[in-house]
């Protein structure tokens, strides 16, 4: 049972995302064609107190539940998924630090962000192992070379970054973005997500000092520490799931005023049996996946719960919730996105409405790590009881 103070903060949260949206969408289809950075739309963020969501009570956060922050993400994602990207993956890194490292060096990291209203940005990347990691002395790396699809890591104020040492081992690190040496390329320039600044970083001969390295208990190296990427892929999840609640309420808000097509029977749209077919089935594959999604955040907050004492089977069933959700809502999104001109009519495809924006943002998403292997997963699960082994993306 919740108690009152938290309820509290969860239905604050809510509200103050749902706030956020309205104002968001008033520039969201000229925003996405801009691309960029949204610094304004950032700094809202900032001001509306929801970067400390996920920080602990007693570091100054607010102590949410993992319910209330993936809603967050949702509720912003219905109107401008690149800014529900970089918020959500804010969360991911506050949770990373959480998971690889411990209290004595991450409490004065969250105290600052939950005071100071930082925003955190990702140079993690680990498929990109551009970027070497050289000691220089007992206490003293140096990070240099590049790291590829970098989300939210302009205006950031703290980056978590990463690159392998000689011995081919991922080090990853917690640092301020105005450190010297750090620099972006500013070249993200693709058909999705154009708001996310998921370019190019570069590191030139960058200091990291050895307490800013997550070492214990570091990457995946617990059952427990290996929910990170679990984390990751719900969040992906409540981000298409929102990208397609809100093509869908534009579709459903768009008809109510059309006449229907000339030949059908009915007068208006709404009362075109083809129609209504075709929001039947929007609306019965969102439900799917609400189901879903909830069902994966019930299995995550207990594995979270449990803490360093979870077990390998019990981070392994998490595992396939996730997966789970992550299918049907790739799916989802895909086809309404696709689907809503179909109802919608011609006049929808008219490039001042910018609605192919939500197709486009849940493709360029989508891809982010195959969905054939979220199905090899929970395929070999069904059928021999093995679980996903831990790696980055499962």
């Amino acid at each position: 049972m919740m108690n009152a103070p938290q309820q509290a903060v969860n239905l604050s949260a809510l509200a103050t995302a749902k706030q956020l949206a309205e104002q968001f969408a008033q520039t969201a289809a000229e925003r996405d064609k801009a691309g960029g950075n949204p610094k304004l739309e950032r700094d809202l963020i900032r001001q509306s107190g929801l970067l400390g969501l996920s920080i602990p009570q007693q570091y100054g956060g607010q102590g949410a539940n993992w319910k209330t922050i993936f809603q967050t993400i949702q509720s912003i994602a219905q109107v401008d998924s690149s800014l529900a990207h970089v918020y959500g993956f804010h969360h991911l890194l506050i949770a990373t630090v959480q998971l690889f490292a411990q209290p004595e060096q991450y409490s004065s990291w969250f105290e600052h962000t939950a005071r100071n209203n930082l925003f955190w940005g990702n140079t993690l990347n680990p498929l990109d192992q551009r970027t070497k990691v050289q000691q220089l002395t007992e206490n003293d790396f140096i990070f240099h070379g590049d790291k590829s699809f970098c989300s939210g890591s302009i205006d950031s104020d703290i980056l978590l970054c990463s690159g392998f040492n000689e011995a081919g081992k991922l080090l990853i690190a917690v640092i301020p973005t105005r450190r010297e040496g750090v620099s972006f390329l500013g070249d993200w320039n693709n058909m999705g997500q154009r708001q996310t600044d998921s370019g190019t970083s570069h590191f030139e001969q960058v200091k990291i000092h050895k307490d800013e390295l997550l070492l214990n208990p570091g990457p995946l190296s617990t059952p427990y520490s290996s929910l990170r990427p679990l984390i990751a892929q719900l969040i992906f999840v409540h981000l298409f799931l929102g990208v397609a609640e809100g093509a869908f309420d534009l579709a459903r808000q768009t008809i109510q005023s059309q006449k229907a097509w000339s030949t059908s029977l009915a007068e208006n749209a709404v009362n075109d049996p083809f129609t209504q077919k075709h929001f039947a089935e929007f609306y019965v594959q969102l439900e799917s996946v609400r189901l879903l999604a909830d069902k994966a955040i019930a299995a995550l907050q207990t594995a979270w719960n449990i803490g360093e004492q979870l077990t390998a089977e019990q981070r392994g069933e998490v595992s396939i919730a996730i997966a789970t959700a992550k299918i049907a809502a790739t799916n989802s999104s895909l086809f309404i996105t696709q689907n809503i001109f179909q109802v919608m009519g011609a006049r929808a495809t008219t490039a001042k409405l910018n609605l192919d924006r939500f197709w486009r943002n849940v493709r360029t998403q989508t891809l982010h790590d195959p969905i054939d292997y979220k199905y090899q997963e929970v395929g070999e699960w069904v059928l021999t009881g093995k679980v996903p082994d831990p790696s980055f993306y499962a």
